[in-house]
């Protein structure tokens, strides 16, 4: 029996989902079976739907050993609980969630009735060994590669998987009706270079911006006319006359009014009429009234240009299997008049499991974000620290001009939108891309993580999702 009001996800690594075809999908035509152990992450309201929503993010992949296999045919499989009951001991002594999943090689993606009748056996055995909240996740892989999901409250009810993710050098999504919906008439003309599933897609996915200055501020005005209907806008400061020259969606009325930019920007997006549902978030991202809604999206553009944030974003990708595209514009001129450009650099970088992180590529620093956030937390003190040159003190404005802003933001969404639908063919996902405007040049920079490297050197936290402390930082 279905259950509503909750709502659930589930996001794969792809290099799980790749050795999960290995040991799933054979010639051979036999159904065959595997575990995934999964981190979670509890969201009390989505602000969308105003449900509470649980997310998934597998961890771990254990196959059922073929020694425990009872009998397996291309229409079903029986096994031996041992390995079962192994996992759910590592799950319960490392605070993670079992699925269970198996292989249809006939491509049928529904649940047969042979699973209805199955599996609430194994949700009473996972309840009655790790406790009555003990919930389980059950999915199907197809031949084609097709995947669906559900998640089992107890033996008598489970609600379907909304969306499940794959994320990597691709982004592959799976839902219920994909490619069955009804397209629009104002994204027509798109559809024809992209087709209409990715219409449906964008639609499906819940974005945030972090930070609402020149680059997010385009990217906000962009994502709509793409199709993506579920925006989140994350950004404490307040309209200033010298942001008009960039911040789209700005008036001076706004900056006379010291109006605060998610709002600005909240306002123009309702305006477009293409029926955008905005959430705006007047705080630092790190603040705890911005969790929830940070949890819920489904893709971050990194728009923010303090460390702090990044650093906070920089762990977020990795834990919560959560693409981040970071954005970064640096311009260096003389101190001629006028200025003589020396370089102009527009970068995008991903992150997300399997990516090298802005630690590894030297782009953050954490002793600049230990300041940002003693400015933020004790600014008394942080101005008695920066009188003793202590701390480092800000410099001058940098110089920062729309149309490159605007254009490291298009960089930004082009790098989703091909990781989404794939225009560029394959093996042309871009790591880090930094645009060299000066040379009109466009660079693919590759990094390796360090050796100890907490955040992406190690696979440890990659899909732990909600821990204490969040994002296990202290301080």
């Amino acid at each position: 029996m279905k259950t509503s009001s909750l709502t659930a996800s589930l996001k794969i690594q792809e290099r799980h989902l790749n050795r999960l075809k290995e040991f799933l999908i054979h010639q051979d035509g036999v159904e065959r079976a595997a575990y995934i152990l999964c981190g979670q992450s509890s969201v009390s309201l989505d602000p969308w739907t105003g449900h509470p929503h649980r997310k998934f993010f597998s961890y771990d992949i254990l196959p059922v050993p073929e020694d425990e296999v009872l009998s397996s045919s291309d229409q079903h499989i029986t096994w031996k609980t041992d390995s079962f009951v192994r996992t759910l001991k590592r799950a319960q002594e490392q605070g993670l969630t079992v699925a269970l999943i198996h292989s249809h090689i006939g491509g049928f993606a529904e649940f047969s009735d042979q699973d209805d009748a199955n599996e609430p056996d194994l949700v009473e055995l996972a309840q009655n060994r790790n406790g009555e909240n003990t919930s389980l996740l059950s999915l199907i892989l197809t031949s084609d590669e097709k995947l669906v999901g559900r998640l089992w409250i107890n033996q008598q009810q489970w609600l379907p998987l909304r969306l499940i993710t794959v994320v990597g050098e691709s982004i592959r999504l799976h839902y219920p009706g994909r490619g069955l919906g009804q397209p629009s008439s104002i994204l027509q003309r798109q559809a024809l270079a992209f087709g209409r599933v990715l219409e449906q897609d964008l639609a499906m996915l819940r974005v945030g911006i972090v930070g609402c200055g020149g680059t997010g501020s385009a990217t906000a005005m962009l994502l709509p006319k793409m199709g993506f209907r579920r925006i989140a806008l994350f950004d404490k400061d307040i309209v200033e006359e010298s942001n008009l020259n960039r911040l789209h969606g700005a008036t001076q009325a706004d900056a006379d009014v010291k109006r605060p930019k998610v709002e600005v920007i909240a306002r123009s997006l309702t305006e477009l009429g293409l029926g955008v549902q905005v959430q705006p978030y007047q705080s630092w991202i790190g603040d705890p009234e911005c969790r929830d809604a940070l949890k819920a999206c489904d893709i971050i553009f990194g728009c923010t240009d303090d460390h702090a944030g990044r650093l906070l974003l920089n762990r977020y990708a990795y834990y919560y299997v959560t693409p981040v595209f970071d954005m970064g514009l640096a311009i260096e001129v003389s101190s001629s008049e006028p200025p003589e450009i020396k370089a102009m650099d527009g970068r995008v970088t991903v992150l997300s499991p399997g990516h090298t992180c802005l630690l590894c590529r030297g782009i953050i620093s954490p002793v600049i974000a230990r300041d940002e956030a003693l400015k933020r937390n004790n600014p008394t003190e942080y101005e008695r620290r920066k009188a003793e040159a202590y701390v480092l003190g800000e410099g001058n404005p940098s110089p920062a001009v729309v149309l490159f802003t605007t254009d490291v933001a298009i960089m930004a969404i082009e790098e989703l939108v091909h990781r989404l639908q794939g225009f560029r063919g394959e093996n042309s996902a871009v790591a880090q891309r930094v645009r060299k405007f000066h040379l009109m040049e466009d660079r693919r920079q590759g990094a390796n993580p360090a050796p100890y490297c907490p955040v992406c050197g190690s696979v440890e936290h990659w899909g732990r999702g909600d821990i204490d402390p969040f994002l296990n930082l202290v301080g």
